[in-house]
Order: structure tokens, then C-alpha cells, then sequence
């Protein structure tokens, strides 16, 4: 899969300087990053719904257009596969598998980065 997300991705970055007319692709990217999230989440709730319906063959579908929307907007974004690859190889080695991070602990580490612990026990003990 990771070769076949790197050859859409050079195939839509080359459809940038595309005919207008003549490519979807070079239409999509040239009507924007609000556009391309609309068509993104559209696709989303597609494969959810079909999901839901319990229709494997459309869920297979809008998946992959799920996922031809996802490298559209990486490449408006100006990401490269290989960047989002390695965020999952760093999610793996901490937590066992690229599971999504936890918000609590995102804000928590970041707190911890921007306020370290000699400051946070200074304020804790000028109280």
C-alpha cells in the first residue's frame, strides 16, 4: 500500500500543472484546501454510512476515494507520504501499534514542554 500512496501522490502532484479541462485532479487542486476538506470529509461520511449498511464492496469503494482525497490535500499541504509514515512508526514504538494519540496526553506533554518542572513547583510553592 505504501508504494501505491506514494505513486498516487506523485500522480497528483504532476496533475497540478494538468489541463484544467482535461484532469479532475488538476481542478480539485486548483479550487482550493476548503474545497479539497469538503470533498475529504464527504468522503469520510460516505465510508462510514456504507460501513454502517453493512455494504463491504462500497465501504472498498469510498475507501479508496477516501484515500485519493487524503493524498489530494497532502499535496495542497505540501506532506509527503513518508512524512505521515514515519508519525506512525513513532506512534508504534510508543504505544505498541500506530494507534491515535490520546488528547489528554498531547496536551500533557505539551504543558510539560512549555512549563517545566521547576517552574511548576516554583509556583507551587509561592502560593
Amino acid at each position: 500500500m505504501i508504494d501505491s500512496v506514494r505513486r498516487l501522490h506523485d500522480a497528483v502532484r504532476s496533475a497540478r500543472a494538468s489541463d484544467l479541462s482535461s484532469s479532475r485532479t488538476a481542478r480539485l487542486l486548483q479550487s482550493g484546501t476548503l474545497k479539497i476538506s469538503k470533498k475529504l470529509a464527504e468522503e469520510a461520511v460516505e465510508v462510514a454510512l456504507e460501513a454502517v449498511a453493512g455494504k463491504r464492496s462500497e465501504v472498498i469503494r469510498e475507501s479508496a476515494d477516501l484515500v485519493y482525497h487524503l493524498v489530494v490535500l497532502w499535496v495542497e499541504a505540501g506532506v509527503e507520504p513518508k512524512e505521515v509514515w514515519a508519525e506512525l512508526d513513532r506512534r508504534e514504538k510508543l504505544f505498541g501499534i500506530a494507534e491515535k494519540l490520546p488528547k489528554k496526553s498531547v496536551a500533557h506533554a505539551k504543558r510539560m514542554m512549555t512549563n517545566p518542572p521547576h517552574q511548576r513547583a516554583r509556583r507551587v510553592l509561592s502560593r
